[in-house]
């Protein structure tokens, strides 16, 4: 640290000269003072499309992304599939949830180039020839949504976590629903779509219930 301060103090009297990895200054008494200077760093450049095929809702989609291109940017502006929404932009709100080897992934989080060669699921391949999904259906029915900005993150997590096991009860639901924020507070009424979604989907006796 002393060295460090020193240099500093020479630098304001001397003059500086570069040798190799080490810069030396000269103060006006004739002394020098060596500090070492960090190394020169090549970051790869990332701004080269690189071509990359997109596996989603059954269908393959070959881009040509830049490597720091998300998931989320591939959706929406490449391929005109808007469903996943940008919310935050900082994967705290859940509204861009998509699912990814049929896992939940934030798409604003997640590079689309890592994604080759998975199975993507986004909402807009939820609905078969016109029917809706039961979730759909279900988010319907129990009025679910008021402005419908994160309702198809909120579907796509809700989709997973019935896949998970974890829609069995309402405590439950609401934990590991916990990452996907509805800023209307319609946290019941999605609760009880997911739970009655769940019953159909799993072909239960009380499924309209």
């Amino acid at each position: 640290m002393a060295s460090v301060i020193a240099a500093r103090h020479a630098h304001a009297d001397g003059r500086e000269k570069a040798h190799g990895a080490f810069v030396v200054i000269e103060n006006a008494s004739g002394g020098a003072v060596t500090a070492t200077r960090s190394p020169t760093l090549h970051h790869p450049d990332t701004r080269h499309p690189s071509p990359v095929t997109l596996h989603i809702n059954g269908a393959d989609n070959h881009l040509d992304v830049e490597p720091r291109v998300t998931l989320l940017e591939a959706l929406r502006e490449r391929l005109g599939l808007t469903g996943a929404k940008k919310g935050c932009d900082h994967g705290q709100c859940g509204a861009c949830t998509v699912l990814v080897d049929d896992r939940r992934v934030l798409a604003c989080l997640t590079l689309a180039v890592a994604c080759e060669g998975k199975p993507i699921a986004t909402i807009e391949g939820l609905a078969v020839d016109g029917a809706l999904h039961p979730l759909q259906q279900a988010f319907i029915d129990h009025d679910a949504l008021q402005c419908g900005f994160c309702t198809p993150g909120q579907i796509m997590s809700a989709l997973a976590c019935i896949a998970e096991g974890h829609a069995d009860t309402d405590d439950e639901l609401r934990e590991f629903m916990s990452g996907n924020i509805c800023r209307c507070a319609a946290y019941p009424n999605i609760v009880a779509a997911i739970r009655q979604a769940a019953r159909q989907m799993a072909g239960g006796a009380d499924a309209a219930l």
